[in-house]
């Protein structure tokens, strides 16, 4: 029975790890993945100025006003009006976010969007120093020719020293 298990456990892994491998190199995969970088790159420019006039707006439209926020530290908000109220009073004219190169995976969500997954650090104006790390996964949520993201979990924040 064990064995069973074990082999029914690896050939799962196998299947998932076969056809992720194909559905990452088609064309499909690789124009998703374009374009969710694109818009992670929009969305988090305006995030690492958002103490300009604007750009918290900006940042802010990239969001579905429902959208839930769940950071290990920070707990869970359940509104965009929420979220961007942290986001002024906790990051603005305080730090950036830098995506760790080569980190970002997308996975495509059929008939809604796309799933983005990868690392991230934080960097202190004051300082110039990037002290934190992070992994985060994003939900897109694809409608009508607008993305927008649904969900978000930003967690296993660490000192960058710990990575």
């Amino acid at each position: 029975m064990r064995s069973t298990n074990i082999a029914l456990v690896a050939a799962f892994a196998a299947t998932i790890i076969i056809f992720g491998a194909d559905a990452e190199t088609t064309p499909e995969h690789k124009s998703l993945y374009n374009t969710v970088a694109a818009l992670d790159t929009a969305v988090f420019d305006a995030f690492n100025h958002c103490a300009e006039p604007g750009e918290l707006d900006k940042h802010a439209s990239y969001f579905a006003v429902d959208v839930e926020f769940y950071h290990d530290n920070g707990g869970v908000t359940w509104t965009r009006e929420d979220m961007i109220a942290g986001t002024r009073k906790n990051v603005c004219g305080k730090f950036s976010r830098e995506i760790v190169p080569g980190s970002l995976k997308v996975y495509p969500i059929k008939g809604f969007g796309a799933i983005a997954q990868g690392s991230h650090r934080f960097c202190q104006f004051s300082s110039g120093t990037c002290e934190g790390l992070a992994d985060f996964t994003m939900i897109w949520r694809e409608q009508n020719g607008k993305w927008e993201i649904t969900r978000v979990l930003s967690y296993g924040h660490r000192p960058v020293s710990e990575s």
